[in-house]
């Protein structure tokens, strides 16, 4: 497993019990195992945040050790964060079964430099960050790597371009993720932008009023 984390099964609950076990370090946390019983948990909140830091939180698989026991295998949910704070507050998990098809989303990474940037004065336009996707617990992909280093001005990556192997994508396939668009020039034709003047707007009305 890529990753794991160790916790320990916790009987109180409420929020009288979770400021108590803040107060010692932990972080409570939850899983939930469609279907089977939730499992109320508490977490060493320094091991907490070295992982979070290491790994993409919405699809990144976790070895989750109860009590010393076998690992399984779950996928964080949710996670509540201090108002104003840099503090986990507590953690949802989400326990993974085999053959059972999970729903997520993973992130698209853009990789070159694109002649259309390099070579024309073009500017890189991602509008598509992450895409969600159907797939196996062992399918699970760290992230989507999108090559843009061929795309010229006024040309796209879509979402069929995608190299995803196991793995459905909901998105519409002709959606563009990034886009080389040229610079943005003034109205062909304006006198007073071709001549590099300022327009002048004034408050007061036409003469005579």
């Amino acid at each position: 497993m890529a990753a794991t984390l160790n916790a320990t099964a916790r009987t109180g609950s409420g929020k009288g019990g979770a400021r108590k076990l803040r107060a010692t370090g932990k972080v409570p946390a939850v899983v939930y195992g469609h279907g089977d019983k939730n499992v109320p948990l508490s977490l060493d909140r320094h091991e907490l945040e070295l992982l979070l830091h290491a790994i993409s939180v919405e699809n990144t698989v976790i070895g989750l050790v109860t009590d010393g026991g076998a690992p399984k295998d779950v996928l964080i949910r949710e996670v509540q964060m201090h108002p104003y704070r840099p503090e986990v507050l507590h953690v949802d998990f989400i326990q993974l079964h085999a053959g059972e098809v999970m729903r997520m989303k993973i992130p698209v990474r853009i990789t070159g430099n694109p002649v259309g940037v390099r070579d024309s004065g073009g500017v890189l336009d991602q509008v598509i960050y992450d895409l969600e996707v159907e797939c196996l617990p062992g399918n699970i992909p760290e992230a989507f790597e999108v090559d843009v280093t061929n795309l010229a001005v006024g040309e796209s990556v879509r979402v069929h371009d995608v190299k995803a192997e196991n793995v459905r994508v909901l998105a519409d396939g002709d959606l563009p993720i990034a886009s080389v668009v040229g610079a943005s020039t003034g109205p062909a034709g304006d006198a007073d932008t071709a001549s590099g003047e300022p327009e002048v707007i004034t408050a007061r009305g036409p003469q005579g009023t």
